[in-house]
């Protein structure tokens, strides 16, 4: 079940992360590399870029519903590669979760990274684990997804192989 210590781990780093900068980073933000890099603490209400802001009891259902689907898919499916992008995306999910029920409905994201003059939406390490295990989900669906056939299906194939 190393799929459950992915999740463990990741919904862990997450919460370790948001506790010290809830205790650490409070006002100006905390500049890592200059004109590129700072620490800043920021409550986000919305989800993804900041949509669906004040929307918290919708996102809770939604997220709870699909985290419940995705633990089910872990569970039915062996695939690796599948439960790996599955148990990011749901340690991550759990985490920014997590934060919607026990604080206030915000999220905390802390980091920012500046382009010139774009600053790139703040995230946090949930954020990062969604989209890492949204791009394996991605290259598994597209690359090594196999359908399975149907059991009529797979009799019909071996009988045309034995010919």
């Amino acid at each position: 079940m190393l799929w459950a210590l992915i999740i463990i781990v990741g919904f862990a780093m997450d919460r370790l992360t948001k506790v010290w900068v809830l205790d650490k980073i409070v006002g100006n933000p905390i500049t890592v590399i200059k004109d590129f890099f700072y620490l800043r603490h920021l409550e986000n209400q919305g989800a993804a870029f900041s949509i669906l802001q004040g929307k918290t009891i919708f996102l809770v259902l939604m997220v709870s519903i699909v985290s419940l689907a995705m633990l089910y898919f872990l569970v039915k499916h062996k695939h690796k590669f599948l439960r790996l992008s599955l148990s990011l995306i749901l340690g991550g999910a759990l985490g920014n979760l997590y934060d919607r029920i026990f604080s206030n409905g915000s999220v905390v994201d802390f980091l920012e990274f500046h382009f010139g003059s774009y600053v790139f939406p703040t995230f946090n390490v949930a954020d990062i684990l969604v989209v890492v295990g949204t791009i394996l989900l991605a290259i598994y669906i597209l690359f090594l997804y196999k359908e399975e056939k149907p059991e009529a299906a797979k009799q019909e194939q071996v009988q045309d192989e034995t010919k």
